[in-house]
């Protein structure tokens, strides 16, 4: 009998030793944690210059005035030789007439970048696309996309810039689409990401793969302005959003779904008005749901 009530004890207590270490762990990696998250996101660092001045934006009504818009010039079939440019531009919310969004595919077709873009009826369309900001001598890791590497980065853009570069100079397959909304929801929408775009002029954001990227911040903006977008895996594994969309009727359906996506795609027509003047208008030209043929 003592020598079971021994064993027990000794059970008992070696219990209680690993028992411990493991508290003791779970504290350390708790204070790490802890400690990880409380780092904050930085504007002042050495960026690359397609990153480094913030867009904002200044409101008055329907006017809107948006600084540092992106509208670099590029020369080759990369794109480090470009011309840097920044502009402040005017746009009147009341002649928005349209959104649509970009699927840009650079290698894996389970993934894309996504792009939102406000087409307005008395100028150019306004693109803005959710992206890493990286320093110099920094490359984008997809591992280290989900560890607070990079801040978050709203390229505030000319289409010729941010559509010309993946579609005319990268050789990247993109596809456009016009999304089934209101132009006041539209709006909305836009006055949603100049918003958050303010805010981030002095409060900047970390990037993360699976929780802010690309396209859950479209997901999140949409849900933000009373337009619930159910989740679904396709908002993951992006390069299927079409599909989704298609699925929901969220973008023309007059059109079997290959036939649709053929005719949605974009190169040809960007590396043929690459530069010009009316470049936007020549892309969307012939779309399902958008301009003329």
């Amino acid at each position: 009998m003592n020598s079971i009530v021994a064993e027990n004890r000794l059970l008992s207590t070696t219990r209680c030793r690993g028992l411990r270490r493991v508290l003791a762990v779970a504290g350390v990696f708790g204070i790490v944690v802890a400690w990880w998250l409380s780092i904050p996101a930085r504007n002042d660092r050495d960026w690359l210059p397609d990153v480094a001045p913030v867009p904002w934006a200044e409101v008055d009504g329907d006017m809107v005035a948006i600084h540092n818009v992106c509208e670099f010039r590029y020369r080759g079939p990369g794109d480090g030789d470009f011309d840097e440019r920044w502009e402040t531009r005017t746009y009147d919310l009341s002649t928005l007439q349209g959104f649509d969004m970009f699927l840009s595919f650079w290698g894996p077709t389970a993934i894309a970048h996504t792009i939102g873009s406000w087409d307005f009826a008395d100028g150019p369309p306004l693109a803005i696309s959710i992206e890493t900001r990286k320093e110099r001598g920094e490359s984008y890791s997809a591992v280290l996309g989900f560890f607070r590497q990079y801040e978050l980065y709203c390229v505030v853009a000319d289409e010729r810039d941010v559509i010309g570069v993946r579609a005319a100079h990268r050789g990247e397959q993109v596809y456009l689409y016009r999304v089934r909304v209101p132009p006041e929801r539209a709006r909305t929408l836009l006055r949603d990401y100049i918003a958050e775009m303010n805010r981030m002029r002095d409060h900047p954001k970390w990037y993360n793969a699976f929780s802010h990227n690309c396209t859950t911040a479209i997901r999140r903006h949409v849900n933000q302005i009373g337009l619930p977008m159910a989740w679904n895996w396709r908002i993951l594994a992006n390069g299927y959003l079409d599909q989704l969309a298609y699925s929901r009727g969220s973008i023309d359906t007059s059109l079997p779904f290959d036939e649709r996506r053929r005719r949605s795609e974009v190169p040809a027509a960007a590396r043929e008005a690459d530069g010009a003047d009316d470049f936007s208008v020549r892309l969307r030209a012939g779309r399902p749901g958008m301009g003329p043929p």
